[in-house]
């Protein structure tokens, strides 16, 4: 990376469809290697009265000037704006670099990220885009994402106009899978494709979990499918947009991995809790103990569907107003494993850690503030739920028999209740 480098920052504030600039991001490489960040927020947004936080945690509204060594010297809120590692896939084959600097990818990443930032290098943000693909150009972003993964040498002279298409589409928000926006119904929708080599129906079945999710109370993303031709794609509604008549009112949000200020190394790995999440709920929530309810209930229907995967990126707060709240839940994904005694969750999920069981689950009622006998009913509540309607739930969403043999032992599997002690951990 070159010793410094620097772009404005802009935000879509409460209410508003137009970007105003918030402030002056900067990053710079020490002489020992190291990277420094820094964000300070500008005198004229600050003299705003509608000026709000970038984040509840790390960027609070003050004229100060903020600093961190962390991800190599990109705050939280920063990272969530930036391609995730789909979006980092097109943007090289874009360019034609298997490799480019993190400052590369913030800058080159699509206009409408996740949340309400966006970056540039002059001082004067630039319009909000307008035009969007819609569900009929499906097939078209599916070809382009088939393109890029397959990596075939036949594709290289279109390779860079399929990655111009998808890159004009994608988005920040988590996950690895191919994906793009579309605008359907005054609406945008995260479309998550298919790949060739999945050994089920991925959209389908995610489709099915978001509708278990809400049998059992939980506040899930909306969702739906599209087939085009005979591939299936998942559109599910994104919460940190909302129509205004005039254009997007664009939400900020954040991900739980910044509201723990931590990240994807080992050592900020020791944050990867629910616990730790919980408190930082408290503190940063509208509504904290509804939040806390919540975010507890969603940590049991992820140990009984053995979404194994429920690291802080799948967990978000979004702002629709100056209020942070817990963002509906999404990216719900079973994990079939053999273990039948014992899985774990990403998060410590309990006072014995990630084991993802019935009394661990209990053992931390406290933190969400709930009594050991509440916390009872929302377990069981979910775990019947799940045991009853998983199969309902696939076969509406239109999951084959296959699908369902392929993820039935992801179900409520025997060790969600088992007891296990400290010497197990």
């Amino acid at each position: 990376m070159t010793s410094e480098r620097e772009c404005y920052v802009y935000i879509v504030l409460p209410r508003q469809t137009e970007f105003v600039t918030a402030g002056r991001f900067r990053v710079s490489e020490t002489r020992d290697g190291a990277y420094i960040g820094e964000f300070v927020y500008g005198r004229s947004y600050l003299q705003r009265n509608d000026a709000v936080e970038l984040d509840p945690v790390e960027l609070r509204l003050a004229g100060r000037n903020y600093e961190t060594a962390r991800m190599n010297g990109f705050f939280g809120a920063i990272r969530d704006s930036m391609p995730d590692y789909w979006g980092r896939r097109v943007i090289e084959k874009r360019s034609g670099h298997a490799r480019l600097e993190e400052f590369d990818y913030l800058m080159q990443g699509a206009d409408d990220r996740a949340g309400a930032l966006g970056f540039g290098l002059g001082v004067e943000p630039p319009a909000p885009r307008r035009q969007f693909s819609r569900t009929l150009d499906l097939g078209r972003l599916q070809a382009a994402a088939d393109a890029i993964i397959a990596g075939d040498p036949d594709l290289a002279g279109s390779a860079q106009a399929q990655a111009q298409d998808l890159l004009m589409e994608a988005t920040s928000m988590g996950g690895t899978r191919p994906k793009a926006v579309v605008q359907d119904d005054n609406a945008l929708w995260l479309a998550k494709f298919g790949r060739q080599d999945d050994r089920w129906n991925h959209p389908r079945v995610e489709h099915a979990l978001l509708l278990l999710a809400a049998e059992c109370g939980i506040n899930a993303a909306d969702s739906r499918i599209e087939t085009i031709g005979r591939r299936d794609v998942l559109l599910v509604r994104r919460f940190d947009r909302e129509w205004s008549g005039e254009g997007y009112h664009r939400h900020r949000m954040v991900s739980a991995l910044t509201l723990l200020q931590s990240d994807d190394s080992q050592t900020g790995r020791g944050r990867w809790s629910y616990l730790l999440l919980a408190d930082e709920l408290r503190r940063s929530s509208a509504r904290p103990e509804d939040d806390l309810h919540e975010l507890f209930a969603r940590m049991c229907f992820n140990a009984a569907i053995s979404n194994l995967d429920d690291h802080p990126r799948n967990h978000a707060l979004v702002a629709k107003d100056e209020r942070w709240r817990l963002s509906p839940a999404y990216d719900l994904t079973p994990m079939p494993v053999v273990a039948l005694d014992r899985r774990d969750l990403a998060m410590e999920c309990g006072p014995t850690g990630r084991p993802a069981n019935k009394s661990n689950l209990l053992g931390a009622a406290g933190r969400f503030l709930l009594s050991t006998e509440d916390a009872e009913a929302i377990f069981t509540r979910i775990t019947d739920t799940v045991r009853a309607s998983w199969y309902a739930k696939m076969r509406q969403a239109g999951a084959s028999d296959q699908d369902c043999d392929a993820i039935r032992s992801a179900f409520v599997y025997d060790g969600l209740f088992f007891e296990t002690g400290a010497d197990e951990v």
